[in-house]
């Protein structure tokens, strides 16, 4: 027996869209990283970039458990001495809603190169629309 290691030139990328309307934020980000891995597909190979394109849309009407809107921060830091920033989940919502699930499904792929390359795969849009109709995405459950 051998073992199958998928090539790259038989990979077949498909777009997918996913609704985040009513979604809690791990268990969602979760799924969309098994996705953008490509776990979902049956000749999963770890070292290369096999996950499906996925737009994202109601990113704005997420939801989160317990009190993470009020405890749960994102840092950030300008580069000066003393500079480091923080924003709570909550105002992060307000703020840009794709940033928090942007972050969310980022930690949860691997570090590097091939992360960095699974990670532009996610389109993420706030409202009910997307710019994405040309590639005629399935639509997700």
């Amino acid at each position: 027996m051998q073992t199958f290691i998928m090539k790259k030139e038989l990979i077949k990328n498909r777009w997918y869209l996913y609704s985040a309307e009513n979604k809690i934020l791990g268990r969602f980000a979760t799924k969309l990283a098994h996705i953008l891995k490509g776990k979902n597909n049956i000749k999963y190979t770890p070292h290369v970039n096999m996950g499906n394109y996925i737009i994202v849309i109601n990113a704005a009407k997420i939801k989160v458990s317990g009190k993470k809107l009020k405890d749960k921060f994102y840092y950030r830091h300008t580069g000066y001495h003393g500079g480091i920033k923080k924003i709570n989940l909550e105002d992060m919502l307000k703020k840009s809603p794709e940033k928090v699930i942007y972050y969310a499904v980022k930690g949860m792929l691997p570090k590097g190169p091939l992360g960095r390359l699974m990670l532009k795969k996610l389109k993420i849009f706030s409202g009910n629309t997307h710019t994405h109709f040309a590639q005629k995405p399935r639509i997700l459950n």
